[in-house]
């Protein structure tokens, strides 16, 4: 017997998904958060399940956790004291960045300040050429006067970033040699160890964020792997950390490229999703990940998560491929308040796990989304976080009473208006970042999850004109069983600037091999999570137009390479140019930016067991309540998940009641249950 766990760590709950490889048994259970305390929290799951006999610690052969440590280091302003060494001339790199306004329509909006102050910015004597060669060495007298001057500025860490060293990266590692010899108490990160691209700005920024999470992702690495063998788990088991990028890798590699676990929670869930919705046969989804504290979307197209680079974490750039996750609003503890002008307001204050939303009953007198529902009466059909928490809908009244008077509604109005304006805020955000990505919604599916959003999902979907609604059959955990479902997988990049003509087949095929070379040392490195015999790899350039600014991604054949083909690679490319910018011209130069290389190794899944066949068409429900909908009471019935077989149908308003979540189901929609338990809906009103 052996278990493969998954686990997630959110600001309200920790979720833990626990697979049974023999008995082909999973089991979910949650966990509330201690703050500030999240390795506590997973020893303390482990061993509540453990002693209900649903675990035994000694026999866990895999291990998956996704985190938000770093986010939440980022967001808080709560990392390392850094001091940034850069190339003389360059010392405003991180002042200046692109020169663009974080909101257009906004000339008053302002950049988050520099992770590195200009005062701690200090010029090196040296400088690389853009082909690699040295025109200015680097020397000892010029390292020991900046480390002086780190010294004085009383910097933790040090960021080395040159110009030019995505090409040539001897001065930042020669630099990083004498800060390592000279002051060993400082911790030294070079920029190309963390992403080698070109482009100066885009590569200081990733590594100062890089370094600037680093101490405080590192101690909790370091508490997660004690707590483990505290709890029992033997040295011999896989501990993995979920990744920006869609995959994992073992952890004691994760505290030294922390950047990639900055939002490995949240990818995590769309990991799960994916999974999910090739179950339920959607290729091209809309995910909803709305947990205690925020909303979460991600897209799905053709059965894969949707990645990006640049995308902002905490007001701040990252420029690794990541998986394009974004906040369109407020979670399920965000507090309803009212303005000095008297305008009802949702977040973004929360009020987390401690006191928690008031229907709790752990000390909240303030209202949240979570209340609003509570009012309305949608939780009344039992109790919340596999019995951890019984709900107390007078409890919540009072709360959202202290909101009702301000603006002249009675308690349950106020209640519907909160849940009102939560959705249209969500719908606000997500169709501004939809349109953005060019994604028309109604193409998609939408797949609700985390511990609220099968609450609100099918609001949302109505709002965005999505007809077609996923509720996976353990959403309050799926960010949990994503972690467990996800494969050992990482990128590698390289900057080479190849016009695409006679002469390029065999640099791009050298390029290539020495990419494919590193990725195989990376994967024997990890050792044991995954099959390298089982690993694939996918290739891709960075091209552009000769004289363009900006390159696009273009994925290319290994064939295409091995046969020097570039012929294909060239038509490729303008067919991806085509359908990003409507034109393309097959008669331009064009030219190689970047190389990319992406290893994945298939860890192994579980096999999901079926729900079975219903016995009769409609399910029976349990109990029938009163429900404040639509501005009117109304006679609801409420379903237990665990009743639902495949087969049955559900028809709109009803509620369903599991253990870690409650999915409503507003008037005009209607659906059935999939052989994996999916309760999947369609919007009769959405036409």
């Amino acid at each position: 017997m052996t278990y493969r766990i998954g686990v997630d760590i959110g600001g309200t709950f920790v979720d833990f998904c626990v697979f049974d490889g023999q008995s082909g048994r999973l089991t979910t259970f949650k966990l509330l958060a201690t703050p500030g305390a999240p390795g506590q929290d997973v020893g303390a799951g482990l061993g509540a399940l453990a002693s209900r006999g649903l675990l035994d610690p000694g026999r866990v052969v895999h291990f998956a956790h996704g985190t938000t440590v770093g986010v939440n280091t980022l967001i808080q302003r709560r990392g390392a004291r850094l001091a940034l060494l850069c190339t003389e001339g360059f010392r405003d790199i991180l002042e200046l960045g692109r020169l663009d306004l974080p909101d257009i329509f906004n000339l008053f909006s302002e950049r988050p300040p520099a992770l590195v102050p200009r005062a701690r910015v200090f010029p090196v004597r040296e400088r690389v050429r853009a082909d690699g060669t040295v025109s200015v060495p680097l020397g000892a007298e010029t390292l020991k006067a900046a480390l002086d001057r780190v010294r004085s500025a009383g910097a933790e860490g040090v960021v080395i970033s040159f110009i030019n060293a995505y090409k040539n990266p001897e001065h930042e590692r020669a630099a990083r040699a004498f800060l390592e010899a000279e002051a060993p108490d400082l911790f030294a990160v070079c920029s190309t160890d963390v992403w080698p691209v070109i482009r100066e700005y885009e590569r200081t920024v990733t590594a100062v964020i890089h370094a600037y999470v680093y101490p405080a992702m590192r101690r909790y690495f370091d508490g997660l792997q004690a707590a483990l063998r505290q709890a029992g788990v033997g040295e011999g088991a896989s501990v993995v950390i979920t990744k920006v990028n869609g995959g994992v890798m073992g952890v004691r590699r994760a505290a030294d490229q922390c950047v990639w676990t900055l939002t490995s929670g949240p990818a995590s869930g769309v990991i799960g999703a994916a999974h999910v919705a090739g179950l339920a046969g959607a290729r091209n989804v809309l995910t909803l990940d709305v947990g205690g504290t925020s909303a979460d979307i991600a897209v799905i197209s053709d059965g894969e998560p949707m990645l990006g680079m640049g995308h902002h974490v905490g007001g701040y750039p990252i420029y690794v491929p990541a998986i394009m996750v974004s906040s369109i609003g407020r979670g399920g503890g965000s507090i309803a308040w009212v303005d000095e002008l008297g305008v009802l307001r949702v977040g973004p204050e929360s009020a987390g796990a401690e006191p928690g939303p008031a229907c709790y009953g752990r000390g909240g007198t303030r209202p949240t989304l979570t209340d609003a529902f509570a009012v309305c009466g949608f939780l009344a059909g039992g109790s919340l976080a596999y019995g951890a928490l019984e709900p107390r809908p007078e409890l919540a009244a009072e709360a959202v009473k202290t909101i009702a008077g301000p603006i002249g509604l009675d308690v349950y109005r106020a209640a519907e208006a909160v849940i009102n304006l939560a959705v249209s805020d969500m719908y606000l955000e997500s169709s501004k970042l939809l349109a953005r990505w060019g994604i028309d919604p109604r193409e998609l599916s939408l797949l609700a999850f985390g511990g609220a959003g099968p609450m609100v999902g099918c609001f949302l979907a109505r709002e965005l004109g999505i007809r077609r609604v996923i509720i996976p059959p353990f959403p309050g955990i799926l960010s949990a069983a994503g972690a467990m479902l996800a494969d050992l997988k990482s990128d590698f990049i390289r900057t080479v600037l190849i016009d695409l003509d006679g002469r390029a087949a065999e640099r791009l095929k050298a390029g290539f091999a020495e990419l494919k070379a590193a990725a195989f040392a990376w994967l024997r490195q990890e050792g044991g999570v995954a099959d390298a015999r089982t690993a694939s790899v996918r290739l891709a350039l960075d091209m552009r137009y000769t004289g363009q600014a900006y390159e696009i991604e273009v994925p290319v054949d290994e064939g295409w390479v091995e046969a020097g083909d570039i012929g294909a690679v060239r038509a490729a490319f303008h067919a991806r140019h085509e359908q990003v910018y409507g034109h393309a011209d097959p008669a331009a130069p064009v030219q190689a930016v970047n190389l990319r290389l992406v290893i994945v190794a298939p860890t192994p899944k579980p096999v999901l067991a079926e729900v079975g066949p219903a016995d009769s068409a409609e399910p029976e429900p349990f109990r029938f309540g009163k429900v404040f909908y639509a501005g009117a009471e109304q006679t609801m019935p409420f379903f237990r998940r665990q009743d639902l077989k495949a087969g049955h149908r559900l028809r709109g308003p009803a509620v369903v009641v599991e253990d870690d979540c409650t999915v409503c189901i507003p008037a005009g929609f209607e659906g059935s249950v999939d052989r994996w338990g999916n309760i999947i809906l369609e919007d009769g009103l959405n036409g």
